[in-house]
């Protein structure tokens, strides 16, 4: 067979190390070697030698349900082999968490991670039963985080002298040593997103970065996965 399609771009190369990597602007590789942790309902193709098995609910089961923001459970991947990720055609990118990193993520943005990542799910200080991610997924440790964008994300630095102000539908997540509270901004309500009347807001305060994606698209999303 011969053209374009089978062209080096597209044509899959085995693995030379264990782990995650980008496969390209849509997918996220992982060349499993033991075990590793994914969106329930993302595998979109593996080889080798791989048994993938449902999180349990048990003791922590809202940690569980709750870890992609929208309810969706996770799955384990064990065994030796590769499997290949994505979720809906979003971006993919991958995070390096190194010890003393924290993390803070939006749920619906968790494609995969490795398991020597710790989690646990929080609920964004300030943002009460409004905030676009009620419950937030906390990332520590050291490993591989593979986050999907609707679109290019916006990475915002934020300073003591510059807060961020973002749309809580918008937020994908944000790094340690910033401050989140709501902000209500009557004036403006009018003119995001279409909106009107009072807008809220999710302000971000201190020393670090704040990730946001361009998309529109609201959390209430139905998914049938």
């Amino acid at each position: 067979m011969k053209g374009d399609l089978f062209s080096s771009e597209h044509m899959v190369q085995p693995a030379v190390t264990p782990g995650m990597t980008v496969q390209n602007a849509k997918s996220i590789k992982y060349a499993v070697n033991g075990d590793m942790l994914a969106r329930q309902g993302a595998m979109i193709a593996y080889r080798g030698n791989l048994q993938f098995e449902r999180k349990g609910q048990g003791v922590g089961g809202m940690l569980k349900r709750a870890v992609t923001g929208e309810g969706l459970p996770l799955m384990t991947v064990r065994g030796q082999g590769e499997a290949w990720f994505a979720h809906e055609a979003q971006n993919c990118f991958i995070v390096d968490v190194e010890p003393g990193d924290v993390f803070t993520v939006n749920g619906r943005n968790v494609l995969c991670f490795d398991s020597t990542l710790s989690y646990e799910i929080k609920t964004v200080k300030g943002a009460g039963i409004t905030g676009g991610g009620l419950f937030n997924s906390v990332f520590t440790g050291h490993g591989r985080l593979g986050l999907i964008c609707d679109g290019n994300p916006l990475v915002i630095p934020v300073s003591p002298q510059q807060p961020v102000f973002v749309d809580t539908d918008a937020v994908v997540g944000w790094t340690a040593h910033l401050h989140t509270s709501l902000h209500r901004s009557q004036s403006i309500g009018s003119m995001i997103r279409g909106g009107s009347g009072e807008a809220v807001q999710l302000k971000l305060e201190g020393e670090g970065v704040v990730v946001v994606r361009p998309s529109e698209v609201t959390p209430q999303k139905t998914q049938q996965h």
